[in-house]
């Protein structure tokens, strides 16, 4: 029972760790450093990728890796619990970022009250492409309360 709760801590570490280091590169590396590859994300292109998938690929790969490393006795493994986080998070990350907020590939709609503010608050971030970027960096972490649903009941 304590490796599964350690397991299960160790998972959530790997998630909410990467949407920080999610927000600290995003606003820190791809908007000065890196601007050159993160730009193709903030330009309308009509190709189905991008240079910016780029980084999904690198996080992949670092939770392959970690996975791998702890794959012996994975609900013993720190490695894996956190590969599989960071796991968890890049398949949610894809599901609401790429599918729902952009629509590529296969996109699709949600009245999610949760998912439409993310989209929202992504939307935001997107709305200067002369600019390298703007708040809100992250998926999951910004002030909630800034990006309040329109009343569409006057349009």
């Amino acid at each position: 029972m304590i490796d599964i709760l350690l397991f299960i801590f160790w998972v959530a570490v790997g998630f909410a760790g990467m949407e920080v280091i999610s927000y600290m590169v995003h606003r820190f590396v791809f908007h000065s450093m890196l601007w050159g590859i993160h730009k193709t994300h903030h330009v309308s292109t009509h190709g189905m990728f991008e240079a910016n998938d780029l980084f999904s690929l690198f996080f992949a790969g670092v939770s392959i890796l970690m996975m791998y490393a702890g794959m012996g006795q994975p609900l013993q493994s720190i490695l894996f619990a956190v590969g599989l986080g960071i796991a968890l998070y890049g398949i949610l990350y894809f599901i609401i970022h790429d599918l729902f907020a952009h629509k590529r590939f296969v996109p699709f709609k949600s009245d999610n009250k949760l998912m439409r503010l993310i989209r929202r608050a992504h939307q935001r971030h997107h709305q200067s492409v002369d600019r390298p970027g703007q708040e809100p960096y992250g998926l999951f972490l910004f002030p909630y309360d800034k990006y309040p649903e329109r009343d569409r009941s006057r349009q």
